[in-house]
């Protein structure tokens, strides 16, 4: 009865999907009414109906859908229903009712008589509501008709007669759709629907367009290889909450073009071929000025007497296709249709209107358009205009702290330098100049690689003649755009370069800045003194210079290089100054690099809460600099995350790294890690999917550092030691550095691993394996090793209480490898998380709690045990949860006889049992939860191990009775 349903999962409707279904139930007890659901075309009208129509169906109603079709002038009479009587002719449960009410045959060729004169109408509407009635008598009914502003006057006649006559008595209800972005003022539709909503038994929903997120969920399932975080934002960004529309720009990433797919260009052009040719004339003109236009310039630009462009907006307007904004300004309803129309433009048409923009937009002078006019002069081919007005906007974007946008300007401006003779280019700029400030912009703008292209091409694009200075500070930009990539000999041989070409003495502000780039990549590739030396002799000259900028940048470097570095009081007593020093200079991304590291070594020292100020004054410095997507912000981000997940505020970690997402810069996707790690701990495996993307793109050190977490612990998770252990050696390798120099937090990958590796070795000896025990004993012994050896850096220091812990938790995990568990060895670890980490404690004590049962401390194992689960509860944390229950179960640790049941259920898993109890199979409910089939098949697996069912249909039937769920409860009104 009903059609197969769509392959594309229903993202953003829960609400949407929690009234009709409501519908339904009242339909169901007999208490039926009709909903017109409204939306625009592509937004997902029918995916919505496919699903409701789904549940109804598994609910054992009847489903039948009739479909409206665009048939132009020859529309064909009563069409929805006709195909809905098809359906039940052929189901011979519906045979009498169908030989009962004989006028409705003459619908399918057969019978004989009229149904045009008004009697012979009457009877056909009386006989179709009389079947319709009986047809619910067998079975509650759902009838769906789609796509009703194609309905032919005769079927829109019989709903109206169906739905005004009472026909909504029985178990019977109707989903009506249409698309209300094709109701122009005119249309045949617009008298009907203003009747029926007035009717006691009719509602009204529209289908808003899909939030963001749930856009970039769409994607995300649509598409089963992961895709890079800024493939998606574009396709969110350029879709704007139509469903089909972002399944037609997913489809289409694999093509060279960036415009608009041609398949969904040509729908978007059809309502645009059926104005008049005033209109499309009007909307060629407005395409040309972009998204929006104002009246005036809009007038000016098409050339037509005010008379008849207003005549050609109201059509516009009435199709839709525009909609009239505030300040006399008209925008395209959708951005792709304004992108269709532009596209359809013949090039000579799209250079002389792009002309007359710009001439019109000069005249106006004022600054704020000036990368408007850049757009047009280019786009007209006037490139000596083009180029001064991308350094006009270039600048503006620089005076309101847009670095992407002055990014984009001054590279608009190198394209057009060479195009443009001497004679013409704007007097006082030089190329060289230009490609050291984009890469400066580049760099704020978080575009770190571009940076680096652009500081090369300066390097390249010096004279022999260059003078000394300008050579310098080209070398050592260079030198800390390679630094910001990880690239660091090559910095250090250009800081090297640069600190040579110009002389200490007399002292300048070049040599200060190069000696500041100097310590940087000193310090990263080893050289350690020659860092220190080199950073005490340039603070003297800055002092002295009063370049205090880089006397700030200076003392920073000293602060974490220095001594106890930034934990200690020396250090941190540096960094306030040079914050202090940085703001009162006005240079805003050093004072953002003394608030990071002032933030840092609150986290080193397991001062969590002390961290979160610094990066809340941090962030609030960065966005109003607008440097929010520069390198420290970006720290400063993952850092705000990490101290959320730290502190077990994890639904906050999660809504504010979505919240990042939307604005996080391509090299910015490590920043969400901390939400990675979250979605890990919950059971969902698509984390590890979000991390290996993270590989996919350039070589980022904290990508590589969140990715290696991730997928180690991923493997730990699926009890993989072989996995996790390649993760983490793989992930130690590429983040060592070129002195060879092992990243602190191997000593953490080192703990993680050991965990698999412990398990396997336990679980080998306790089957008599011991050739295979040792074996992995022996594989534990090495990474015990290098946790130690990384637990205490080359300069003597100790990592701060989070090193600490993961140390005393790698040393743990080799005992339990070699020997088994050992309470006081998990004691120990227990007590050095207590610094904050509350997941991490909670698997200690899960780890605690094993090594006391196995001790014969049974009532203490419980006492753990129980506060674990507690935890675990707190945090949503659904494999920790599975794991305590099982040692609750192995050690009988249980409270009492209903210990086993409710109370081990999770809230993730409530949600499966309640999907389970509707019927629901694997895949959908992942589609529902969110997460893969794969995760939704674990949930379901642990509910029949924890509710002691064999089937599933068994543990519904054990959840009802033991009231684990409730029945769904009958809505009403």
């Amino acid at each position: 009865m009903q059609q197969a349903s769509s392959v594309t999962p229903v993202v953003g409707r829960d609400a949407e999907l929690t009234r009709l279904s409501g519908v339904l139930e009242r339909a169901r007890g007999g208490e039926a009414r009709a909903m017109l659901i409204a939306g625009d075309a592509g937004v997902g009208k029918t995916r919505v109906l496919d699903e409701v129509g789904r549940q109804a169906a598994a609910a054992g109603m009847t489903v039948l859908t009739g479909h409206c079709v665009d048939l132009g002038d020859v529309g064909l009479p009563y069409l929805p229903f006709t195909e809905v009587l098809g359906v039940l002719a052929a189901d011979e449960r519906f045979a009498g009712a169908l030989t009962a009410h004989p006028v409705v045959e003459r619908l399918l060729g057969a019978g004989t008589g009229s149904v045009r004169d008004v009697d012979g109408r009457l009877r056909l509407f009386e006989g179709m509501a009389g079947l319709l009635a009986e047809v619910a008598e067998v079975a509650p009914l759902l009838l769906v008709l789609e796509d009703l502003h194609w309905a032919d006057q005769s079927s829109r006649d019989l709903l109206r007669f169906l739905l005004g006559r009472g026909v909504l008595r029985h178990r019977l209800a109707v989903f009506a759709s249409y698309r209300a972005d094709d109701l122009h003022r005119r249309h045949p539709l617009r008298p009907l629907l203003a009747e029926l909503v007035r009717l006691p038994v009719v509602e009204r929903m529209e289908l808003r367009p899909l939030a963001d997120p749930d856009v970039a969920r769409l994607v995300r399932a649509l598409e089963p290889r992961p895709l890079p975080d800024a493939t998606v934002r574009r396709i969110v960004e350029r879709a704007e909450g139509n469903a089909f529309y972002a399944e037609e720009l997913l489809a289409a990433t694999d093509t060279e073009s960036g415009g608009v797919p041609s398949g969904l260009a040509d729908v978007l052009l059809i309502r645009f071929e059926q104005l008049s040719e005033m209109a499309q004339q009007v909307l060629r003109t407005a395409s040309v000025a972009g998204r929006r236009v104002e009246h005036d310039l809009l007038r000016e630009a098409a050339g037509l007497p005010e008379a008849e462009l207003e005549s050609a907006l109201r059509e516009a307007v009435g199709r839709q296709l525009l909609v009239a904004g505030d300040g006399d300004t008209y925008s395209f309803r959708h951005a792709l249709a304004r992108e269709a129309v532009y596209a359809d433009l013949l090039p000579g048409e799209r250079a002389r209107l792009h002309g007359a923009f710009a001439r019109l937009l000069a005249g106006r002078g004022r600054a704020e358009s000036a990368a408007e006019r850049a757009h047009h002069y280019r786009e007209s081919h006037d490139l000596p205009e083009a180029l001064a007005a991308s350094l006009e906007a270039a600048d503006h974007a620089r005076r309101v702290g847009a670095p992407a946008e002055e990014q984009r300007h001054l590279e608009a401006a190198l394209d057009l330098w060479s195009a443009v003779g001497p004679g013409a280019r704007p007097p006082g700029v030089e190329r060289v100049t230009l490609m050291l400030r984009a890469s400066a912009a580049a760099a704020h703008a978080g575009e770190l690689h571009r940076a680096v292209s652009l500081a090369r091409s300066a390097l390249a694009g010096l004279g022999q003649d260059a003078e000394s200075e300008l050579a310098a500070r080209v070398r050592y930009t260079l030198a800390g755009n390679l630094l910001s990539v990880d690239s660091l000999t090559a910095a250090f041989a250009y800081s090297s370069e640069a600190l040579a070409m110009i002389p200490e003495d007399p002292p300048s502000p070049t040599w200060v800045w190069a000696a500041a780039t100097h310590v940087l990549a000193a310090r990263h590739v080893g050289e350690n003194e020659t860092a220190l030396e080199v950073a005490r002799r340039a603070l003297g000259v800055a002092e002295r210079l009063r370049v205090t900028d880089a006397q700030a940048d200076l003392l920073i470097s000293l602060a974490v290089f220095d001594g106890e570095g930034r934990r200690g009081l020396e250090g941190r007593q540096r960094l306030v100054e040079a914050r202090e020093l940085a703001r009162s200079s006005g240079n805003a991304p050093v004072e953002l690099r003394a608030l990071f590291n002032l933030a840092m070594g609150c986290y080193e020292s397991g001062a969590l809460a002390e961290c979160v100020p610094w990066l809340t004054e941090g962030l609030d410095r960065a966005r109003r600099a607008g440097l929010l997507s520069s390198t420290y912000p970006l720290e400063m981000r993952y850092l705000r995350l990490l101290v959320l997940n730290v502190l077990g505020r994890w639904d906050e970690c999660v809504r504010a790294a979505a919240a990042d997402a939307d604005v996080l810069p391509a090299a910015g996707g490590y920043t969400m890690g901390p939400a990675l790690y979250v979605m890990l701990a919950r059971g969902d495996f698509a984390a590890a999917d979000r991390a290996q993307a993270l590989l996919e793109e350039p070589f980022d050190w904290m990508a590589t550092l969140v990715a290696g977490i991730v997928l180690t612990d991923a493997a730990v998770l699926r009890r993989d030691p072989e996995d996790a252990v390649r993760w983490m050696r793989s992930t130690v390798s590429a983040l060592t550095d070129e002195s060879g120099t092992r990243p602190d937090v191997t000593v953490r990958l080192a703990a993680l691993a050991l965990s698999a590796v412990a398990d396997a070795a336990a679980g080998l000896r306790s089957a008599g394996d011991e050739a295979g025990a040792r074996r992995w004993t022996d594989t534990a012994t090495e990474l015990v090793e290098l946790a130690r050896t990384m637990a205490t850096r080359d300069d003597g220091t100790a990592q701060g209480p989070e090193g600490q812990a993961w140390l005393a938790r790698a040393e743990a995990e080799w005992i339990r490898a070699a020997s088994g568990p050992d309470a006081a060895a998990w004691a120990r670890v227990v007590t050095a998380f207590g610094y904050g980490d509350v997941y991490e404690r909670a698997r200690c004590r899960l780890r605690y709690a094993e090594a006391l049962v196995a001790a014969g401390r049974r009532e203490e194992a419980a006492s753990e045990a129980r506060a674990v689960r507690e935890t675990a509860d707190h945090l949503g944390a659904t494999p920790l949860r599975g794991q305590v229950d099982d040692l609750i179960r192995r050690g009988r640790l249980s409270d009492g006889p209903g210990d086993d049941r409710a109370a081990v259920l999770t809230a993730r898993e409530q949600d499966v049992l309640r999907l389970l109890a509707l019927g629901r199979s694997n895949r959908q409910i992942g589609e529902e939860l969110f997460i893969s089939g794969k995760t939704a098949s674990v949930h379901v697996s642990n509910i029949l191990a924890k509710v002691g069912a064999s089937s599933r249909g068994e543990a519904v039937a054990i959840a009802y009775r033991e009231g684990l769920i409730a029945p769904e409860p009958t809505t009403s009104g």
